[in-house]
């Protein structure tokens, strides 16, 4: 059989797609499914989507860092994209879920915090809203790496030793009893700066030989093979960093594939992705405890739950994003 070689540039050229796949990889991983259904173990595989996410955003910082590298510039942008969306959805969350009855001084300063920060991730680990902090938190990082790497190219393999972190973090009791909470976080941090790190070799668009093909086939069948097991296990028998960890290869191994697929698939069905994937962030937010909190209760079952999901986020995340582009900052 004839392989051909793997563009990494496709990486860069397909993000909006990849990202558009990922959303609903992690949508379709939030609607509820029953765990003795016999697709459960590669339903809960829809959590390899923020991975995926976090590996495309380091490759976009690094094309953005290069083009424009300014920390004023950098924080500026991040900050236009995410902030305006934000306020408007953990307003009304926030609002809406408060217990006006018997409130306190301190409980109103606990909801502006929240609103404006999401305080209640960084102080009692509360995970409604994980990702904002989390991926703000990696962006207020990623510049003082990417001046790093630039200077000094041997940091490069920082990741390496955010991997060796992940362990300290878990298995260093006293540590790991502030940090347990942010866990789902901080087990994402090598494939963030894996990803600031690919982002050089796709703008370079740099290229594996044909026979790189076999390694990217093998990495992705055995991960996925493996993370499947771990979630049928019980999962008291290990930290869920572990199987964070297993997902670097395979987010990476699946993008290169999906790149391959989208190089075969009508205009069309390319748009759709990448119109999905221009409002990842509005989705984030608006799926899980706006439209899945009204669909859950009707008990519909899986498919049309999640059908019914993704044909109502998407309309209400675009009308969002029409909102917060008008908003003047």
């Amino acid at each position: 059989m004839m392989l051909s070689e793997i563009e990494l540039k496709n990486l860069s050229r397909f993000r909006s797609e990849l990202m558009g796949a990922a959303i609903v990889f992690i949508m379709l991983f939030h609607t509820p499914l029953e765990s003795d259904a016999c697709l459960f173990g590669l339903y809960r595989m829809g959590n390899v989507g923020v991975d995926l996410f976090l590996f495309l955003s380091g490759i976009g910082l690094w094309f953005s860092w290069v083009k424009t590298p300014s920390m004023g510039y950098f924080f500026r942008k991040r900050l236009l994209r995410i902030f305006p969306t934000w306020i408007i959805i953990s307003s009304i969350y926030f609002l809406t879920h408060f217990d006006w009855d018997g409130a306190t001084v301190t409980d109103y300063f606990k909801l502006v915090g929240d609103i404006l920060v999401d305080w209640s991730f960084w102080r009692s680990h509360e995970l409604t809203f994980w990702f904002v902090p989390a991926i703000v938190g990696f962006y207020v990082l990623a510049p003082f790496y990417m001046q790093l790497i630039q200077r000094h190219p041997i940091y490069r393999w920082l990741p390496a030793l955010m991997l060796v972190l992940c362990v300290f973090l878990q298995w260093v009791q006293p540590v790991f009893n502030y940090v347990w909470g942010y866990e789902v976080a901080w087990s994402r941090m090598p494939i963030f700066f894996i990803g600031i790190n690919c982002g050089e070799l796709v703008r370079r668009d740099d290229r594996i030989e044909p026979a790189g093909r076999w390694l990217v086939y093998a990495a992705f069948i055995f991960t996925l093979a493996l993370c499947i097991h771990l979630e049928l296990m019980d999962q008291t028998n290990f930290p869920m960093f572990i199987e964070r960890l297993v997902y670097i290869p395979m987010s990476i191994s699946l993008m290169i594939l999906l790149t391959d697929l989208y190089n075969r698939m009508p205009a069309w069905s390319l748009k759709i992705l990448a119109f999905i994937g221009a409002i990842t962030l509005e989705l984030y937010l608006i799926h899980e405890h706006f439209v899945l909190e009204w669909l859950n209760p009707m008990n519909l079952g899986y498919w049309p739950t999640a059908g019914l999901n993704v044909a109502l986020s998407i309309p209400l995340a675009w009308i969002l994003k029409q909102v917060t582009k008008r908003i003047p900052m």
